[in-house]
């Protein structure tokens, strides 16, 4: 989150800036901003990917010793 709003503050400062290239560091800014949230979802996605496969792999180990008794 931190990442983002520093990207966010770097495209609001260059949508200040009044020289011709700032609609390019706009531009960049917004990508760079979609690219970050991209990252962060795909990581949080990621981190509950991961704690499913722990849950279930936890339910099956619990269940199979559960047989053995």
């Amino acid at each position: 989150m931190k990442k983002f709003l520093l990207v966010l503050s770097i495209g609001a400062f260059a949508a200040c800036n009044n020289s011709s290239s700032s609609d390019k560091a706009v531009d960049s800014a917004a990508k760079a901003a979609t690219d970050t949230v991209k990252a962060v979802a795909d990581s949080a996605k990621n981190a509950i990917d991961s704690t499913r496969k722990a849950a279930v792999d936890t339910i099956k180990a619990k269940a199979d010793s559960a047989k053995k008794m």
